[in-house]
């Protein structure tokens, strides 16, 4: 960022007063330009006791399969923005229940937060969306384990199938760390119930 959006003049990066991080400012209208975290957003469509995945057809991780999901939009809840994801991505409309909420990684390396929500397929008509090349619904034992394309979404499936045996979801938050030296990007570092 060069110039102030507002009145054009020139930014710069550093500590406002009274604040504690570096931020961009103009200089000419004192206005504090604040990047906060991002937010995606997504469902665990379920028929049956099988799951709705979507393999990727952009990158990151085009060709791996993953859950409907996506970042949030301005003047969306969260709740919107799964739907609409999924509708986007999966071609699939989805119910959620009022306690859907599953799983939270916060992803402070990289500004992010997912959220993921269980959800009920409204019926089987879906089609892969603009950024899926194709849409499947996979029961635990077929899921292509080693193709998932994040590791928020390869947690999630697998705490989905060991809590629906039981048929308790309660929602877990997980705390995630970037490795360097693991090309798989993350590790998740700790859970909460």
């Amino acid at each position: 960022m060069k110039f102030c959006q507002l009145c054009a003049g020139p930014i710069t990066h550093h500590i406002p007063a009274g604040d504690d991080k570096l931020r961009y400012c103009c200089l000419t209208c004192d206005i504090v330009f604040y990047q906060n975290p991002n937010n995606i957003v997504g469902t665990i469509p379920v028929s049956g006791s099988k799951v709705l995945l979507c393999r990727r057809a952009i990158q990151p991780r085009a060709g791996l399969w993953t859950l409907p999901a996506g970042f949030m939009e301005n003047g969306e809840t969260t709740w919107q923005g799964a739907i609409r994801e999924t509708q986007e991505e999966a071609g699939a409309s989805v119910t959620l229940e009022p306690d859907s909420l599953y799983t939270v990684f916060n992803l402070p390396n990289i500004n992010q937060v997912y959220l993921f929500f269980r959800a009920k397929l409204d019926g089987l008509d879906f089609a892969p969306g603009a950024e899926s090349l194709e849409v499947k619904l996979f029961s635990e034992q077929e899921i292509p384990w080693d193709e998932i394309a994040f590791a928020v979404v390869k947690t999630t499936l697998q705490q989905f199938f060991r809590d629906h045996k039981t048929n308790h979801f309660p929602v877990r938050m997980y705390d995630v760390a970037y490795s360097p030296e693991r090309r798989t990007a993350i590790t998740v570092i700790s859970e909460s119930m």
